[in-house]
């Protein structure tokens, strides 16, 4: 691909070589050769330039680089027109369609001409398969089942009775849908009773679903998935839960029943959500903090419980000096008090 189509297509701007100089590839700083095209978004990785051997390279505006020898593209967002130009160069392979014979598909079940269903796939009663969707081995769908036009459902998913994937989503290996939620009341004899589970799931479109993540049904209503929510591996949501559109959810938070989680939301790795929350729009959560509380739209929090990210900060610096603060008060009382001083 000529250098100057390339950013016509990414959103960006030759400033210097030659536009028709050929790209045949993407490659990060370190590992880029001749014909590739790089980025550099984080200032740290600045020193790479001067050893990479890519032909062109992504800049934001205001970065000035001293080497003469590489192709310069200036794009808003460098990791984004390069994430752009990768989509360009790794398309998504297209649709075969075909079934396989060891398929078991219900004689109910409305499956597109246009599909590509693998090995050992199970679809039940009812279900509807539309246009473009993609089944990968042993995927198992309950009766009921709406997958969306262009889906992929990659090897050992299953989805559970009922639920509904929509257009452009992309689900990962063993990942479960609709699996019943975790609820049970006490009976007279102090034993847990099970409580029927007789809701669903809505993964609503372009969502994108890590392996091993784990989605409950509702007992009542549904659990929904809003519009581009991208969810990591080992995720674990409750049943009842809302997401709504464009969140971020990594890999290993756990969302307890009926939290609600607001637009743009990050929950970085291992952040716990108690139940029936609300997590307003743009929140950021860092890493293995958790809450029990509401948290207003904007707010970066950390910790356990969480808090203000700035004053968890200031916090987590005080108390690594506590063992110095300690000796500093001991030495203080011994001044003031004498041999007396109480511990």
């Amino acid at each position: 691909m000529k250098l100057g189509t390339l950013a016509e297509l990414t959103g960006a701007t030759v400033e210097r070589g030659s536009p028709d100089l050929d790209i045949t590839s993407t490659a990060g700083l370190d590992i880029a050769g001749d014909g590739d095209i790089t980025f550099l978004a984080n200032p740290k990785y600045t020193p790479q330039i001067a050893e990479t051997k890519a032909s062109a390279i992504y800049l934001k505006d205001g970065v000035e680089i001293e080497r003469s020898d590489i192709a310069i593209l200036r794009a808003n967002d460098p990791y984004a027109a390069y994430t752009r130009a990768m989509r360009h160069f790794f398309p998504e392979p297209a649709i075969e369609p075909q079934i396989h014979p060891t398929a078991v598909i219900d004689e109910t079940a409305e499956v597109d001409a246009n599909v590509e269903i693998h090995a050992n796939v199970v679809i039940g009663a009812n279900c509807h398969i539309a246009s473009g969707v993609r089944l990968m081995p042993n995927v198992t769908v309950y009766p009921g089942v709406s997958i969306g036009e262009n889906s992929t459902i990659h090897s050992g998913v299953s989805i559970r009775e009922n639920c509904e994937i929509g257009h452009n989503c992309i689900v990962h290996n063993n990942t479960t849908i609709g699996s019943d939620g975790f609820g049970y009341a006490k009976d007279e004899n102090r034993r847990w009773l099970k409580i029927p589970q007789t809701g669903r799931v809505v993964i609503e479109d372009d969502v994108e679903i890590g392996a091993n993540t784990a989605i409950d049904c509702a007992s009542v209503g549904e659990t929904r998935i809003k519009r581009g929510v991208k969810i990591d591996n080992l995720v674990q949501i409750g049943h009842s839960c809302t997401i709504d559109e464009d969140a971020l959810i990594c890999s290993q938070t756990g969302l307890a029943g009926s939290s609600n989680i607001g637009k743009r939301v990050i929950l970085t790795g291992q952040v716990g959500i108690a139940g029936h929350l609300k997590v307003g729009d743009d929140v950021v959560i860092t890493a293995k903090s958790a809450t029990s509380h509401d948290v207003e739209p904007g707010k970066v929090i950390s910790g356990i419980p969480a808090f203000d990210n700035r004053e968890w900060l200031r916090s987590t610096a005080a108390f690594r000096k506590l063992g110095e603060m300690a000796s500093r008060l001991r030495k203080l009382e011994k001044k003031v008090f004498g041999s007396e001083s109480t511990e």
